[in-house]
């Protein structure tokens, strides 16, 4: 059985990047490409507008954004094997659900229900570390990005891992160079006399991540590997490595609840301000 991309549609621009960056990764894995638009019944008792009236207007607005999803794939990437699925109920719930039996859930940055001026949009904030897989967000208009770089945060812990191991995946599909950002915070003084030895700090975290990069270059020795090891702010740092980026991999400590939704503060900043797509993994 080969693996499954999901994508969702809702009809927005930003929704079609979406289909079309879905596209070509489903054809860069050899997988299947399920599109996905979920409709919410009528969420408002107003007289005046026929809840039927209502739902049979939103699915038949639903049918044919996914009509223009399948065209979308069928055009860009015909070898494809690509379904449609409509779904009735929470977009964030039902994405998630469908994550379930996806190599990758892809979203765009920004659907028809955002607010002006936000840069990210509300489902994707929602399924971004919730979902058990990748969850990618498209950069508007990024389907064509023509970098030929891969980039992902690392820290040294097992909790990366999960990130890596997509990243690493991505790079080798790409024909890619992979650059793995460890970012580390310079430390603040505590009392006047406080010093430290920049160098020797630079080097033990050059260290920290050569080791936990040693058995992936094993594994996929026909990536080229850049450790890039810098004194700065995670989001910062990581940021700036997704301007030369076709692709920026981080991770999601994959908690639930309520901590889930809000996210950690890096992925959280990095989805708010990298200039390209992002795929935030949780970790197991």
């Amino acid at each position: 059985m080969s693996e499954l991309v999901v994508v969702g549609v809702d009809g927005s621009a930003a929704g079609f990047d979406a289909v079309a960056w879905a596209a070509d990764d489903a054809f860069r894995m050899g997988a299947a490409l399920r599109a996905v638009c979920v409709v919410e019944t009528w969420p408002y008792q107003v007289p005046q507008i026929a809840a039927l009236e209502w739902e049979n207007s939103v699915a038949e607005r639903a049918r044919a954004s996914l009509a223009r999803a399948e065209e979308i794939v069928r055009e860009r990437r015909p070898t494809v094997e690509v379904s449609t699925r409509l779904l009735v109920g929470k977009p964030a719930v039902a994405l998630r659900e469908q994550a379930g039996e996806a190599a990758e859930l892809v979203v765009g940055r920004k659907g028809v229900g955002g607010f002006a001026g936000a840069v990210l949009g509300s489902v994707s904030m929602n399924v971004a570390g919730q979902a058990p897989g990748p969850v990618v967000v498209v950069r508007d208009g990024d389907a064509a990005a023509a970098q030929d770089e891969v980039a992902v945060g690392i820290d040294g812990s097992i909790a990366s891992e999960p990130a890596l191991a997509y990243a690493f995946r991505q790079a080798e599909l790409r024909g890619a160079a992979l650059r793995a950002v460890h970012a580390w915070p310079l430390p603040f003084a505590l009392a006047p006399d406080f010093s430290c030895d920049i160098e020797a700090l630079r080097e033990s975290h050059l260290h920290v991540a050569r080791e936990q990069l040693d058995p992936w270059r094993e594994r996929h020795p026909q990536v080229k590997v850049i450790a890039d090891v810098q004194c700065g702010h995670p989001v910062r740092t990581l940021a700036a490595a997704g301007e030369r980026a076709a692709l920026l991999v981080v991770g999601s400590h994959g908690r639930t609840g309520l901590e889930a939704i809000v996210l950690g503060s890096v992925t959280r900043g990095v989805l708010h301000h990298a200039h390209c797509t992002v795929a935030v993994v949780r970790a197991r």
